[in-house]
């Protein structure tokens, strides 16, 4: 008989699977891969542009790997490069309008996953939301996945004092405490502890 945590894993794999059809179905015109759209998703939610070098860390991929995804990107006229021109070696990688839209089309959630996302209550949400986190925060402490911009991860981050059930964290950043329903996985005021 399999324990509830493996039962869990188990569960996380199939959402995982999920995720990846999704994405396969949701190519869009410009037909992009997976990686191209998550590519896509990093930079709409980070600053004007970013270092090509930066998506193999954030991504956890190599090199060669975000080269040809960015090759394929900027074929397609969803991204621009130009010479970082503080380091000539680096490469800057820029959306395009086409691109924008593109991040635009990305963050609609597929009705399938819409759906599924329905039948949860609040409740239910916010309390994977929290067990998601921390185990990003573990693996994360393991360099098993990169350090991303996650609330635990963040020098405004801190348990709410006096903590209650209802606004156990606390973010320095804004003063204010908040639920678990409101943890961020990437926030653009995250500064790393």
């Amino acid at each position: 008989m399999s324990t509830p945590e493996e039962q869990l894993l188990v569960g996380l794999s199939r959402l995982g699977q999920a995720m990846r059809l999704g994405a396969f179905d949701n190519a869009g015109s410009a037909r992009i891969s997976p990686l191209q759209a998550d590519i896509i998703r990093h930079l709409a939610g980070h600053p004007p542009s970013c270092r090509q070098g930066d998506l193999v860390t954030a991504l956890a991929s190599t090199a060669p790997t975000i080269s040809d995804a960015v090759r394929s990107l900027v074929a397609k006229g969803l991204l621009e490069r130009s010479r970082d021109l503080a380091d000539t070696r680096a490469v800057n990688l820029t959306l395009t309008a086409a691109g924008q839209a593109e991040a635009t089309r990305l963050a609609t959630v597929p009705p399938p996953l819409r759906a599924a996302l329905a039948a949860l209550t609040p409740e239910d949400v916010a309390s994977m939301l929290r067990g998601t986190v921390t185990m990003i925060r573990v693996l994360q402490q393991h360099r098993a996945i990169p350090v991303s911009r996650t609330c635990v991860t963040c020098r405004f981050y801190r348990p709410a004092e006096p903590a209650t059930p209802e606004l156990p964290h606390h973010c320095r950043f804004v003063g204010a405490d908040f639920p678990d329903a409101q943890l961020r996985l990437d926030c653009s005021e995250h500064e790393p502890t």
